[in-house]
C-alpha cells in the first residue's frame, strides 16, 4: 500500500520539530570536534566556533546539560555524556552522507559543505538511506 502524502500542517510540524533539535545537534557535534582537535572544550571555544557571545553559549550549554547531553561545572571544561556522544556520532554520520551525496551530484565542495550543515538536520531516515544507496551505486566501477 503506498504511503499517504503528509498534509502541509504535518510537514510543517515535522520541520518545526527538527528546528528545535538543531541547536543540540550542532552543539554536541561541535563539542565532539573541538575535543578531537584540542582535547578540551570550553565556552570560549564554542563562542568562537559559532561566532556568538559567551552568554549565548553558556545558556545553551546549561540547557544541554539539563537535557543530559553535556557535563560541565564552573571553570571546568565541557564534556559529552554518553547520550551526547551518541548524538554527536549520529550527526557526524548524517553530515558525511549528505555531504557525499551532494558531491556525487556534482555540487562544488564549498557549496556542499554549507548546504550539508542545514540539510543534515531535516533529512528523514528514509531519504538518508536513499542518499547512501545513491552514493554506493555512484562509487561502483
Amino acid at each position: 500500500m503506498p504511503k499517504k502524502t503528509p498534509t502541509p500542517s504535518v510537514a510543517h510540524s515535522v520541520t518545526r520539530s527538527h528546528h528545535a533539535n538543531e541547536t543540540a545537534e550542532d552543539y554536541v557535534e561541535a563539542v565532539h570536534d573541538i575535543l578531537a582537535d584540542k582535547e578540551e572544550c570550553r565556552v570560549n571555544h564554542l563562542a568562537k566556533f559559532f561566532g556568538v557571545s559567551h552568554v549565548t553559549v553558556s545558556r545553551i550549554v546549561s540547557r544541554l546539560q539539563n537535557e543530559g547531553y553535556l557535563e560541565t561545572a564552573p571553570y571546568k571544561p565541557i564534556t559529552l555524556t554518553r547520550k551526547g556522544k551518541q548524538l554527536a556520532v549520529k550527526m557526524k554520520q548524517r553530515h558525511a552522507i549528505v555531504m557525499e551525496f551532494l558531491l556525487a551530484l556534482g555540487v562544488d565542495e564549498k557549496t556542499a559543505r554549507v548546504d550539508s550543515e542545514g540539510i543534515e538536520h531535516h533529512v528523514s531516515p528514509e531519504t538518508l538511506k536513499a542518499m547512501k544507496k545513491f552514493i554506493d551505486k555512484s562509487n561502483r566501477p
